[in-house]
């Protein structure tokens, strides 16, 4: 089958392996982007699974948290000259602390009140202004949040009987910056569903097996590594990303005999900037459709 410039640029985007490689691994895969993820990490192509979602486009990520509430806010624009000025920025601080004020219920209600003022900013920035996404976190607990530079933002839940602590506070901040570093896929070892585990016992195999492993060696081996997967994608049992001696559990703990209360995770989010958006990049398109010509 034809493969398609879009297609070559959209794996490349997942997965930040080369184009001829790519393309090669759609060519494998009869076009399946899905599968040929797969195909690339086998081989050892792909850069990471954890940017294996990481797509670029303009705009900003606000988060705030007020009291027992809390807010992500994706705003987008065109290009990254306007979403470094300061009305795009100022408009989507506003828009959030609004949300969050009026404990809007979803995006598409923040975008009905809001749509003179969006209209506004569009006509005056002479580019699309568009409100992508938006989180309201409530919680009877302590929430924590982390931005990096308005292209990831994180709000963790944290259940507690010692809410007034400064130390819980200071937690909750800690594992939100640890979300946006580690990315983790789920909470816990038990999050974990049965279609996650298969594709990564697959993976697992042919990678073994094109490294020429015994075939009655793989299965163990794949086992192994399933027993080690919650250090990878759980939040709970991943390593601590500024005290590697601690998991998050173990941290979680300490705080929790420090301050004299009960402390859990009660659950994440985290948004990054663009994520799912394909942005125009016209070098790499020419280069791309030269390949897929051939």
């Amino acid at each position: 089958m034809a493969i398609t410039a879009s297609a070559v640029k959209e794996l490349r985007e997942k997965t930040g392996a080369g184009m001829m490689d790519c393309k090669n691994a759609l060519k494998e895969t009869s076009g399946d982007i899905e599968a040929a993820v797969d195909f690339l990490r086998t081989k050892g192509l792909a850069k990471a699974a954890k940017k294996a979602s990481r797509v670029a486009a303009e705009g900003t990520v606000v988060s705030l948290v007020d009291g027992n509430k809390g807010i992500i806010l994706e705003v987008n624009c065109e290009t990254d000259f306007v979403s470094k000025g300061d009305n795009f920025q100022g408009f989507a601080k506003d828009m959030a602390a609004w949300a969050l004020s009026n404990e809007t219920a979803n995006i598409e209600a923040l975008r009905e009140a809001k749509n003179s003022e969006t209209t506004e900013l569009t006509m005056k920035c002479g580019e699309k202004v568009d409100l992508r996404r938006m989180i309201l976190d409530k919680s009877e607990g302590v929430l924590g949040t982390y931005n990096h530079g308005g292209k990831i933002a994180v709000l963790v839940n944290l259940n507690t009987d010692k809410a007034d602590a400064p130390e819980v506070a200071e937690l909750a901040k800690d594992i939100a910056m640890h979300v946006a570093a580690a990315a983790p896929t789920f909470l816990s070892a038990s999050d974990i569903d049965e279609d996650f585990k298969a594709r990564e016992a697959d993976v697992y195999r042919a990678q073994l097996k094109e490294e020429g492993k015994p075939e009655a060696m793989i299965e163990k081996i794949v086992l192994g590594k399933l027993g080690k997967l919650a250090k990878d994608v759980c939040l709970l049992e991943q390593v601590f990303i500024k005290n590697p001696d601690f998991t998050i559990n173990k941290l979680v703990a300490d705080v929790a005999a420090k301050v004299g209360g009960n402390i859990s995770v009660k659950g994440f989010d985290k948004v990054n900037l663009g994520e799912g958006i394909e942005k125009k990049d016209d070098n790499l398109a020419d280069e791309v459709a030269k390949l897929t010509q051939n």
